[in-house]
């Protein structure tokens, strides 16, 4: 059965989702009722920017690449390929913490909001 919502995450949820605990706690605790995504572009933006990010938190990079693979156990990695074909359903809605989409008419949903979308799953 399909879950009934998805969600799109970008690149900076990905890597708070490595190095936080609250982020990977949502995904979960919703990964049974909410689809996950990421494009193929945002996981390889997060392993390339996990060491630099953990030798600055005095913390093993090796660790966070491994978190980054259980996280993608959560969230499917969608190829460019798929998402250029379903662009329009992939930017409704987005989570990130960037504003990049302010303006453009994307529904963007932060950290601190996101449960409220999600609760309703």
């Amino acid at each position: 059965m399909m879950p009934a919502k998805a969600l799109v995450l970008d690149a900076n949820i990905l890597l708070r989702a490595v190095f936080g605990a609250k982020v990977r706690a949502i995904l979960e605790s919703y990964e049974d009722a909410v689809a996950f995504y990421s494009p193929d572009v945002c996981f390889e933006d997060a392993q390339k920017y996990i060491p630099d990010i953990a030798a600055r938190r005095n913390f093993d990079a090796a660790i966070g690449l491994a978190l980054l693979d259980q996280v993608g156990r959560i969230v499917s990695v969608v190829d460019r390929s798929l998402y250029e074909d379903f662009e329009p359903q992939a930017r409704a809605p987005i989570w990130t913490e960037d504003q990049d989409f302010f303006g453009t008419g994307v529904a963007t949903w932060t950290s601190n909001r996101i449960e409220v979308f999600l609760r309703d799953s």
